[in-house]
This record gives structure tokens, C-alpha cells and sequence, in this order.
């Protein structure tokens, strides 16, 4: 695959899509960062049952659920962008009123940037054509999120009882521990989440000609034509990029975490002696 792209589309083939796929990813961290602690706090104040590793799959998946909203419309626009490569190898294919037909089926005019694509998106086949496998992509990355987040911080919980007792007086650095562990976590919850991809992504990047009526309809079609190989087809290059980015991430999270922390006890720290200078101050006037 590397080889074919790198020889029709050249360097650019790579990076077709990045716009709405640095997009979404930005809409997906605020959100999913953003309430992941306090919805785990308040799940686990709320209902004490459903604590531990429930809470935060439950905070995860919550936390990406709101960023939906932004991030489906990212990634159809990114998939299709991908799917093209190059106008020049797009425009190799059979053409048709200016649309591009691809295995036997229409397909949609090249996309020369997000908004481009969005408008014509939009255009063509409105807010169904933008949120096109909307919950396809609920079913992979709910699970995916909660599951990262639940093996995050079970791995973690492993890692600090692993600490106790064979390294006691170690001072493991929380960011290089998030390195390692984000990789792990994001890695395992991608190769088991994968057939959920499989049948997003072949929803999202069909065209005006619907192949698949349902995503109960992609499942039996996919399955019944290409077994368990095409339910996985694709798990090399996901957990190839989950690892990264997952350690990535959360090496950043756990980096501002700290530094964020150090900073508040700092304040802490000056507001303590302030209050108690003041006292003091008062004291001595009394006195």
C-alpha cells in the first residue's frame, strides 16, 4: 500500500485529508479531555457501584460522544479526501458529468480542500452526506474511547502496585509512564475495535450510490462475503498509528497534568503564607 501510494500520488498522497482529520482531532481532545475527569468524579461520587475501571470507561466514552458532533462531519470529508488521493489519480478514473466511477458505483467530484468538500457535500446529499455513518462512528469510538481510557488506567494501577513492590523507592516520571502506557492502551482498545472501523469507514466513503442501506446491512454483507479477514482488514496501519498517538497524548496529558498541579500548590503555597502574614499583621495591631 505504501509503495502504490507513494508511486501515484507521490508525498502529498500521504497528507490528502489532514485539514479535517487535525480538525476533528481537536474537537475530540477538548471534549474528551475536558470532561473525562469530571465526569469520572462525578460518576464515581454519584454511583459508588460503578466505580473503578467502569467510570472511566463510562468517562471516556462520554467524553468523546460530545465531540461527535464536530468530528463525524471531520472525518467523512477526511476519508473521502484520502480515498481521492491526487486530482491527477482521481481523474484517471472513468468519468461521468465530472464524477468520478469507481467499481461500478458514482462516486463524487474531487475535493480540492475541507470547505470545498464540505459545500459540496452539503450540496449534493445535505446534512446526511456530512454525518454519513454518524453511528457507525458512535459504535467504534465510544467503545474505543472507554476502552483506552479503562486499559489506561488499569495499566496504570498495575504499574503502581508493580512499584510498590518490587521498586519501592523508584520515581518512575509520569510522562514517560504515559508514554509507554498511553501506547499500550491505545494499541490493544485499536486492533479490538477494528471491525467497528472497518464498517465506518466503508459507510462514510461510499458515494451517492448507497452499497451498504444500514449498519446492520454492512456487518451482514461484509461478513457474509469476506469472513473474520475483511471484519480485521486495515488493523496493521490502525494500531501502527493508534500506539503514537495514544503514548503521545497521553505523555502530553499527564506532562500538563503535573505541570498544572505544580502550579496550583505554588498558589497554595503563597496564599498560605500571605493569609498567615496577615494574621500575624493583625495580631501584632491587636496586641
Amino acid at each position: 500500500m505504501v509503495q502504490s501510494v507513494w508511486k501515484i500520488d507521490g508525498f502529498r498522497g500521504f497528507y490528502r485529508g489532514i485539514a479535517p482529520g487535525v480538525t476533528g482531532s481537536l474537537a475530540t481532545g477538548a471534549t474528551y479531555f475536558g470532561v473525562i475527569e469530571s465526569s469520572k468524579k462525578w460518576i464515581e461520587e454519584t454511583h459508588p457501584s460503578l466505580g473503578g475501571h467502569w467510570a472511566h470507561f463510562i468517562a471516556g466514552a462520554v467524553g468523546d460522544t460530545l465531540g461527535s458532533f464536530v468530528y463525524v462531519p471531520c472525518e467523512v470529508m477526511k476519508q473521502r479526501m484520502q480515498v481521492q488521493g491526487t486530482r491527477s489519480s482521481w481523474s484517471s478514473l472513468p468519468m461521468k458529468d465530472n464524477i468520478s466511477m469507481k467499481h461500478g458505483g458514482q462516486m463524487y467530484g474531487y475535493y480540492s480542500g475541507m470547505f470545498q468538500a464540505g459545500r459540496s457535500i452539503l450540496k449534493q446529499q445535505g446534512l446526511r452526506g456530512l454525518y454519513a455513518g454518524y453511528w457507525s462512528t458512535l459504535a467504534r469510538d465510544v467503545p474505543f474511547a472507554g476502552l483506552m481510557v479503562m486499559f489506561y488506567e488499569a495499566l496504570k494501577d498495575l504499574t503502581e502496585h508493580g512499584k510498590q513492590r518490587w521498586m519501592p523507592n523508584s520515581d518512575v516520571n509520569s510522562s514517560l509512564e504515559g508514554l509507554v502506557l498511553g501506547g499500550l492502551a491505545g494499541g490493544l482498545s485499536a486492533y479490538l475495535t477494528t471491525p467497528l472501523d472497518v464498517i465506518k469507514t466503508r459507510m462514510q466513503v461510499q458515494g451517492s450510490t448507497f452499497r451498504y442501506n444500514s449498519w446492520l446491512d454492512a456487518v451482514r454483507s461484509i461478513w457474509g462475503s469476506e469472513g473474520t479477514k475483511g471484519m480485521f482488514r486495515g488493523s496493521i496501519p490502525r494500531i501502527t498509528w493508534y500506539i503514537p498517538a495514544s503514548a503521545l497524548t497521553f505523555m502530553a496529558v499527564e506532562f500538563l497534568r503535573d505541570h498544572f498541579n505544580e502550579r496550583l500548590d505554588d498558589e497554595s503555597k503563597k496564599e498560605a503564607t500571605t493569609l498567615s502574614a496577615d494574621r500575624k499583621g493583625t495580631l501584632g495591631e491587636v496586641a
